[in-house]
């Protein structure tokens, strides 16, 4: 398998959009660096989402607990299986006995009885708003038919993902003597994965600030809400084992930026430089549009499919992130491995959009499956050997 820079269909593609490949745009004089704030977060990363450019990175592939932020994956499964058609929003579960005494009251609540039912929306609004982890534990035993098979699930989906610095062995995140861990990089994927790949979803159960359920009205702790302009995620998380931890994220005028932070000592300091952290991510940089999300950039060849290729699309906005005033100059070229191996499901990544900016690299975005190839029948496999064998 070789990979092939498709940089002529490219070409092609950009010649109907609002881009310019390897053209300089004439910017302003370049202002002065903004003040990086103080972050004392051990481990810390900040991402623009949309050009995939670092714009700070403090040891974002140290593994370590998460705590809570653990169940950005539970949610992210159960929006895979939501989107399967495999879990409904209106399913009920029932909190058993087990369930309850080890869980009732237990760190963050949703405070689920003893035997009762609750549908899934429920769940998920306990869960991610308020963190509750008995609601985790019901969901997985009620999804999967026990903790341990779902969290087996959520190792496949990380596995998926390719996060190699992240393993599950709870639903909730509570301590278990460091056998569940991430990374800082990881989160930001996952965490990017979860609002591209299910937008409506997000949308429904995240940004939210407060919760009421059963006549118990609960915060979200998140320090980014109420604070930052466009905060709508993700999640935080504390234990003693853990310390103080943030995946959070922003999105203005279409620029969305994720941060991750971790092993704060103390809560209010997690508050205060987390929201230091990203307003200097927005205020330092900003992003020169490319393509829109959806949009259809080019083609990749397709082997043993009933398609004999694929159209790649943009799964969110893409752009070209730089210092606030620099000057965008840059090209742009596709890249996969290739061809592309059939079956390939509608939304799958599988090419780059890669950017190159003299002087300072290149960036790699992603781009997706515009749609579904299915493996080659009898006739397709016949119709593919016959055209190559005629050289197309």
């Amino acid at each position: 398998m070789q990979s092939r820079t498709l940089t002529a269909v490219l070409i092609a593609a950009l010649a109907a959009l609002p881009v310019r490949a390897a053209a300089p745009v004439v910017e302003p004089a370049p202002q002065a660096a903004l003040a990086m704030p103080q972050i004392s977060a051990p481990i810390a990363l900040l991402i623009d989402v949309n050009g995939g450019r670092v714009l700070f990175e403090r040891q974002s592939h140290r593994r370590f607990v998460p705590a809570s932020l653990t169940k950005i994956m539970t949610s992210y499964v159960a929006f895979e299986l939501i989107k399967a058609g495999k879990l409904k929003l209106d399913q009920r579960f029932t909190m058993s006995h087990e369930a309850f005494r080890q869980w009732h009251r237990v760190g963050s609540t949703m405070f689920l009885a003893d035997g009762s039912e609750t549908s899934v929306a429920e769940l998920l609004e306990g869960i991610v708003t308020v963190s509750a982890n008995d609601g985790c534990v019901v969901l997985a035993e009620g999804a999967a038919g026990s903790v341990g098979a779902w969290t087996e699930m959520m190792n496949a989906e990380a596995r998926k993902l390719g996060l190699k610095d992240t393993h599950y062995n709870t639903a909730n995140g509570w301590m278990d003597e460091g056998e569940t861990y991430v990374s800082a990089a990881d989160l930001a994927k996952l965490s990017t994965a979860l609002i591209t790949r299910h937008p409506d979803l997000y949308a429904r159960f995240y940004g939210h600030e407060r919760m009421s359920f059963r006549g118990i009205e609960q915060p979200n702790h998140n320090p980014l809400y109420g604070h930052v302009e466009g905060a709508d995620g993700v999640k935080t998380g504390f234990t003693n084992e853990a310390g103080y931890g943030l995946v959070g994220s922003a999105i203005r005028n279409g620029r969305r930026l994720m941060m991750v932070v971790g092993g704060y000592d103390n809560g209010k300091v997690r508050a205060r430089e987390s929201r230091d952290f990203i307003e200097w991510g927005f205020a330092a940089f900003e992003e020169h549009p490319l393509f829109a999300q959806g949009a259809r950039i080019g083609m990749a060849k397709v082997q043993g499919g009933e398609a004999r290729s694929v159209g790649l699309m943009a799964p969110h906005p893409l752009a070209l992130t730089l210092p606030r005033g620099a000057q965008a100059r840059y090209a742009l070229s596709l890249r996969y491995k290739g061809p592309l191996r059939a079956p390939i499901a509608k939304g799958d990544e599988v090419a780059s959009l890669v950017v190159r900016v003299p002087g300072d690299g290149e960036t790699r975005l992603p781009l997706v499956a515009a749609e579904a190839v299915p493996e080659a029948g009898a006739l397709a496999r016949l119709r593919n050997g016959l055209l190559a064998m005629l050289g197309q």
